[in-house]
């Protein structure tokens, strides 16, 4: 038989690709991701005493990992880091392959959506919360979650609309982000 904390640590486990594909989406940088991925299971760690048995664990692992994002990016406005992008530019090669660029149009249209909108879309369409689960990570209402996530769905699409995306064998792709119900 398993110890409680054992089976904390094991639920924690399970939750780490959620957390990546979460912060990759905040942040937009697969090294980035990680350290806030990182910097969230030592936060969860060190204050595991203050999780309450039997309440959401996802939703307090998320709630730990958005609240340390802001956190950084609060802290970082008073850098300044290749403000102009050159050195970013330098470092990108372009993309060989037509999911590379519908993937570059994808981030492209979430760059374009309010923050709050885009990461309720991110919250329910990528990761597969609940609306309930999104709702209490971002501190809001259920109805504004929902809200949020039609709204961001269909500005989305209606930035997509005009490309076509298709498969490595040329074949129309139909990306529906709409969750499973």
């Amino acid at each position: 038989m398993t110890e409680p904390a054992e089976d904390w640590r094991e639920d924690v486990l399970a939750l780490i690709p959620a957390l990546r594909a979460f912060a990759w989406s905040l942040s937009h940088n697969a090294s980035d991701a990680d350290d806030l991925v990182q910097e969230t299971l030592i936060k969860a760690w060190s204050h595991r005493e203050r999780f309450e048995p039997g309440t959401n664990l996802r939703a307090w692992m998320f709630t730990i990992l958005r609240n340390t994002y802001y956190t950084t990016v609060v802290r970082r406005r008073r850098e300044v880091r290749d403000e102009t992008g050159k050195h970013a530019a330098t470092l990108s090669a372009a993309a060989t392959q037509e999911w590379g660029m519908a993937m570059r149009s994808l981030q492209a249209g979430l760059q374009q959506l309010p923050a709050e909108h885009r990461e309720a879309l991110i919250l329910v369409g990528a990761v597969g919360m609940t609306y309930e689960e999104a709702a209490e990570i971002c501190g809001c209402a259920i109805g504004t979650i929902k809200s949020r996530v039609n709204r961001a769905r269909a500005r989305l699409l209606k930035l997509m609309d005009a490309e076509e995306v298709s498969d490595a064998f040329g074949r129309p792709v139909t990306v529906d982000l709409r969750p499973a119900e």
